[in-house]
C-alpha cells in the first residue's frame, strides 16, 4: 500500500527504520520486523546507511513484500548516476516496490569504504523531478517509456533542526515541487522548536512525519549533538538517561521515546522510529506511547 494512501484513510502514518545486515542473511532481521507486522504501516529500508557496506535496500524491500511487509525503499544518489538511478527505479517498480524515500546520500568519507569514488550526478530534489517524470512515461533524455510507467508515493527528508531554518525551507518547497508527497525529519528532541518549523511549513501541505532515534546511552545522545548536523539532545534527556543504572537504560529510554511520541504526534502526521537495532523493543514503545 502506497503511504500517502494511508495518510489519506487515517490522517496519520508509523513507520520503523530497517537496515539490511552486512551479508546475504536476512532472517535475524525479517524475524525481528514480524511483531511489528499489525502494529506500523511500512518499513522504510536504508540504502548503504552511512555509506557501509551492506544488503541493498531493493532486495531487502523485495523479501520484506513476499511476506506482506510493506517497503519503503530508500534511494540515495551518492553511488548511482543518472542511468543507474533510474533503472533502479523502473527495476523497484516491476518488483512491486510502492515507496520511494529519495535522498541525496551520506558521502562515502564517513563510512567502512572511504576510498570509494562519490557519484551525485543528481541530487535529491533532481532525483524526485527524475522520478516523477518516469511516473508521467519518459526518462529525463525525453524518451517514451515503453508501456506501463512507474507508480510510487514519492518521499523526501527535511532536518527541522537545522540553524538557519530558512534553508531547509526553501529546499522543501522544491521538493514538493518536484514531486514529494511526504517528508521524514531528521531525529526531533525539542518539541517546541519542532511546533515551530511545522507552522511554517504548514502551507505546503504535505504529510510531515517526525523521525525519532532510540537513545541508547548518554554517550550516544553526546556523540549525536557533537557530529550530526541539525540534532540536538537537550541536556535534561541526557541527565535524564544517565541517572538511571545501565541495566535501567532501556526501559528509561522507551519511556523518553514515548513521551516524546506523545508530545509529536498532535503536531505531524506520522512517527518515524530509527531504531538502530533495538527493533525488538518497538511494540513496548509503541504501546507505551498509545500509538
Amino acid at each position: 500500500m502506497k503511504l500517502i494512501e494511508r495518510f489519506k484513510q487515517a490522517g496519520f502514518a508509523i513507520t520503523c527504520e530497517a537496515g539490511p545486515p552486512k551479508g546475504i542473511e536476512l532472517n535475524k532481521l525479517i524475524d525481528e520486523l514480524e511483531p511489528l507486522r499489525e502494529k506500523v504501516d511500512a518499513f522504510n529500508v536504508t540504502d548503504l546507511q552511512s555509506s557501509v557496506l551492506r544488503v541493498g535496500s531493493m532486495a531487502t524491500c523485495r523479501l520484506l513484500k513476499e511476506r506482506g511487509l510493506e517497503p519503503v525503499m530508500q534511494l540515495t544518489c551518492r553511488d548511482r548516476n543518472r542511468l543507474a538511478l533510474q533503472s533502479d527505479v523502473l527495476s523497484a517498480a516491476t518488483l512491486g516496490i510502492e515507496n520511494l524515500l529519495c535522498l541525496t546520500g551520506d558521502h562515502p568519507t564517513l563510512g567502512d569504504h572511504p576510498q570509494a569514488m562519490p557519484v551525485f550526478d543528481l541530487d535529491s530534489v533532481q532525483l524526485l523531478a527524475a522520478v516523477k517524470g518516469l511516473m508521467n512515461g519518459k526518462d529525463m533524455a525525453g524518451n517514451d517509456l515503453e508501456g506501463k510507467s512507474p507508480d510510487f508515493c514519492l518521499g523526501a527528508a527535511v532536518n527541522p533542526g537545522a540553524d538557519p531554518l530558512e534553508p531547509q525551507i526553501i529546499k522543501m518547497q522544491k521538493k514538493v515541487n518536484a514531486g514529494a508527497q511526504f517528508f521524514q525529519t531528521q531525529a526531533v528532541y525539542e518539541v517546541d522548536k519542532f511546533a515551530d518549523f511545522c507552522e511554517k511549513v504548514s502551507d505546503l501541505n504535505v504529510p510531515v512525519m517526525a523521525g525519532l532515534v532510540l537513545i541508547k546511552s548518554p554517550a550516544m545522545a553526546r556523540f549525536m549533538n557533537e557530529n550530526v548536523a541539525g540534532i540536538h539532545v537537550p541536556d535534561e534527556i541526557i541527565d535524564e538517561l544517565a541517572a538511571v543504572p545501565k541495566e535501567k537504560r532501556v526501559l528509561k529510554s522507551l519511556q523518553i521515546s514515548a513521551r516524546l511520541i506523545k508530545q509529536l504526534k498532535n503536531l505531524c502526521q506520522g512517527i518515524h522510529i530509527m531504531s538502530l537495532g533495538w527493533e525488538r523493543h518497538v511494540p513496548a514503545l509503541l504501546e507505551m506511547a498509545a500509538l
